[in-house]
């Protein structure tokens, strides 16, 4: 059985590259007035710079803009529900080796959402087109939690337009554990 030192030895290879896949999402749709009115809606977000043109031209943006929480959905895929079961409960297929199985094969095989931090640098306007790039940014060193043994990954995204504007980031954070805690 491989120590702890070099388990961690291994994590931090890890550091600095792609959860999974290539690392880069394009978003399938430019941003869009309809997507936009079912996120104000589900959130019950009145603004009216998100869905009324008049008062959106009349603002400091000039035309309508989409919420800055919507970062992350424009490059969401969708999910795939066939075959679901067998990926593990994942909604989507695997574009390539995911650093999660380096996880799973010592045991960590428990995930739990912890953390995600939004740094918004502007608003997205209709008809961007908008790439999330994933790097894992730091992987904890062992601890001990509630849930069992487990490591804190960090990972960030940053999201750009076609043109390479940076328009926001995001830091997501997962607990990997290894079931059988307290």
């Amino acid at each position: 059985m491989e120590s702890d030192s070099s388990f961690q030895n291994e994590l931090n290879t890890l550091i600095g590259r792609p959860p999974g896949g290539s690392g880069v999402t394009r978003s399938p749709d430019p941003v869009n007035q309809p997507m936009i009115r079912h996120w104000a809606a589900a959130f019950e977000d009145a603004n009216p710079v998100y869905t009324d043109p008049e008062a959106a031209e009349h603002s400091r943006f000039g035309q309508i803009v989409a919420p800055p929480l919507m970062l992350q959905t424009w490059t969401m895929p969708s999910p795939i529900i066939t075959g679901i079961a067998e990926r593990g409960g994942a909604p989507t297929q695997s574009e390539g080796p995911s650093i999660m199985t380096v996880f799973d094969r010592k045991g960590f095989s428990g995930t739990l959402a912890v953390g995600s931090e939004f740094e918004i640098h502007r608003h997205l306007r209709l008809g961007e087109v908008i790439s999330a790039s994933n790097i894992v940014e730091s992987i904890s060193e062992e601890k001990e939690t509630r849930l069992g043994r487990g490591h804190f990954v960090t990972w960030l995204t940053t999201y750009s337009t076609d043109d390479g504007e940076v328009v926001g980031t995001q830091r997501f954070r997962i607990l990997k554990f290894a079931a059988g805690g307290a």
